[in-house]
């Protein structure tokens, strides 16, 4: 059996977490940020972790994490 690829893509996006999970960064942080509150953008700075009816296909799309 050849070795599966791992999306590249997800792979600079996702990171798995210790209970097998995965955590991304949030959205929302790139540009105009003059109109979001400060404490939104200090929450928004945590990761989020992956919903969990996405996490089969990120699974998929990285194989060896």
């Amino acid at each position: 059996m050849p070795k599966i690829k791992t999306n590249r893509g997800a792979a600079k996006r996702f990171r798995r977490t210790g209970n097998g999970g995965f955590k991304c960064g949030q959205s929302h942080r790139r540009h105009i940020l003059t109109k979001k509150s400060t404490k939104r953008k200090r929450q928004l700075r945590s990761p989020a972790t992956i919903h969990p009816s996405d996490l089969r296909m990120a699974l998929r799309m990285m194989p060896y994490s």
